[in-house]
């Protein structure tokens, strides 16, 4: 979308509070369960089943985020997408998100539009029904996008990450080590800073392309978290610091060991252990069930010593840990 000229678009600190949200909410779409929308001090969402899964995450400027790279559509999608992920994991179906925004004085109207934008059309693309419902706006020297994201089970119990059994398969959605590919691309060929070059698609082969998409507007297989409840997935997570740590996690809370096959994991195994942010799914089905969308990765065995092992052997990678990996990404 071409760029308005500064006259038409204008500074947000130009602007009052309910200017700002005016234009936010023209750019939202209505959620299907919701009986009471934007407008009023909190909205209300129908759950069918009796019950809500409730996840929240923090986007930040800096650690999760640079404005050099990511526009105000990219923004919104992955704030929405990677919400969505953990609805999807639990076995649910989301159905409405909650967006608080903390925003500098100087960013331009239309980038807010834009992560408006970015939200709605995540939400149509990966969860249709799904839409934003509330929030909330502040004043912040540091853009911060912290968004809550509900979800309905439908009547069925949530698949959690205590339930991998012994003879279980292990399964996984979605890609592995793309965003860390992107990641990779955007330290490597452009550069953040008081000189930024931005990013420039056109400099980039296919398989950068969508590595890079992948970093910057991820597309998680939110539909086959139902999918794979209805199956009879024993225990499921979304991979979003890396499939060492994550499974890791899982074999930790279900007390368990899990056995990967390096072979499965694509031609980079070591990126798709390690890298973080790809947000598909990991699920532990009974032995001969799988339901479609999923491939095999693994078996469930008795706990050991080790928690996970890589064709038979202790992992020697760890995933993402921003507090640890961020600095050295970044240099």
């Amino acid at each position: 979308m071409p760029s308005r000229p500064d006259d038409d678009d204008p500074r947000l600190g130009d602007l009052s509070e309910g200017e700002i949200l005016r234009a936010i909410l023209a750019r939202t779409a209505p959620a299907s369960h919701t009986l009471l929308g934007p407008g009023d001090d909190a909205a209300v969402i129908a759950a069918p089943s009796g019950s809500v899964i409730a996840t929240t995450d923090t986007l930040v400027h800096g650690p999760d985020f640079r404005l050099a790279w990511s526009s105000g559509y990219d923004l919104g999608w992955k704030s929405a997408a990677v919400n969505l992920a953990d609805i999807a994991a639990m076995g649910g179906r989301p159905t409405a998100l909650l967006v608080a925004l903390a925003v500098p004085r100087d960013l331009r109207l239309s980038f807010v539009e834009r992560l408006a934008d970015g939200l709605r059309e995540a939400c149509q693309s990966l969860a249709p029904g799904c839409a934003v419902v509330g929030g909330d706006l502040t004043v912040s020297d540091v853009l911060t996008v912290a968004v809550t994201a509900l979800g309905d089970l439908e009547g069925r119990p949530p698949v959690t990450r205590t339930g991998a059994r012994v003879g279980d398969v292990v399964a996984v959605a979605g890609e592995l080590g793309h965003a860390a590919l992107g990641l990779a691309v955007l330290f490597g060929r452009f550069r953040d800073g008081e000189v930024p070059v931005p990013v420039d698609v056109a400099r980039l082969g296919e398989g950068e392309r969508a590595a890079l998409a992948a970093q910057l507007r991820p597309s998680p297989p939110i539909g086959l978290g139902p999918v794979a409840a209805m199956a009879g997935a024993t225990a499921m997570m979304d991979v979003s610091d890396g499939l060492a740590l994550d499974a890791r996690r899982l074999a930790a809370a279900s007390e368990v060991t899990i056995s990967l096959d390096g072979s499965a994991l694509g031609r980079d195994a070591r990126r798709a252990l390690a890298g973080g942010e790809d947000h598909a799914l990991l699920a532990t089905f009974p032995h001969g069930v799988l339901p479609p969308g999923f491939r095999i990765i693994g078996s469930v065995l008795a706990r050991g010593e080790e928690g996970l092992l890589v064709d038979g052997a202790p992992a020697d990678v760890t995933g993402w840990d921003p507090y640890r990996d961020w600095d050295s990404a970044s240099g």
